[in-house]
């Protein structure tokens, strides 16, 4: 399992906790509960930008450790969850489509971030497909959703455009091959045209 899966699933688990917590106890203990876990939140949060001050005033090497940080996936999973990423949400959003590209590019794809909204719609236009990779649009899709959502948990929806399929290649006149229509679950209705 990856950092960044660990992690989700960590806070995950917590909310869930929570939840359970607030659920099952009285609404005076759950009230308590909520404020036990905002007020360390909020320490940490203190602590943490303190500690990003100091290393601030470090100067070029400062900036390197904090440059580090943010490309840890779970570090950077934290300075989010506090509000503490140097990086907004869509620098964030457009560092994880650069770490996909050439992942998408080796399958013959390519993406642009069309917007991110304010209430965390991030919209991409899709392009290209894998040469006869008939899932490819998931495949895609999917790896370019997994690192956006590392690089930016906040994203609230991830709208994909596109993404042209490749067409089934057809003989002249219109003859469609046995072959073809069987992979297309179609043989028992194929109809050659000549």
């Amino acid at each position: 399992m990856s950092d960044s899966h660990e992690f989700q699933s960590r806070l995950q688990q917590l909310d869930a906790l929570l939840q359970e917590a607030d659920e099952h106890a009285d609404p005076a203990a759950g009230a308590r509960l909520q404020q036990v876990a905002s007020s360390l939140l909020e320490l940490h949060r203190a602590a943490i930008e303190r500690i990003l001050e100091h290393i601030s005033k470090a100067g070029e090497a400062g900036e390197k450790i904090i440059h580090a940080c943010t490309r840890d996936e779970v570090v950077s999973g934290i300075l989010v969850l506090h509000g503490l990423h140097p990086l907004n949400f869509e620098a964030r959003v457009r560092a994880a489509l650069e770490k996909v590209a050439p992942y998408t590019a080796s399958h013959g794809g390519h993406v642009d971030l069309l917007s991110v909204s304010d209430d965390g719609v991030v919209t991409l236009r899709m392009e290209g497909s894998c040469h006869g990779c008939p899932s490819s649009r998931v495949t895609l899709q999917t790896s370019i959703e997994q690192e956006i959502y590392a690089a930016a948990p906040e994203a609230t929806a991830i709208v994909v455009e596109g993404l042209v399929e490749e067409a089934a290649p057809q003989a002249p006149g219109g003859f469609v091959p046995l072959e073809m229509l069987a992979i297309n679950g179609n043989a028992m209705h194929a109809a050659a045209v000549v």
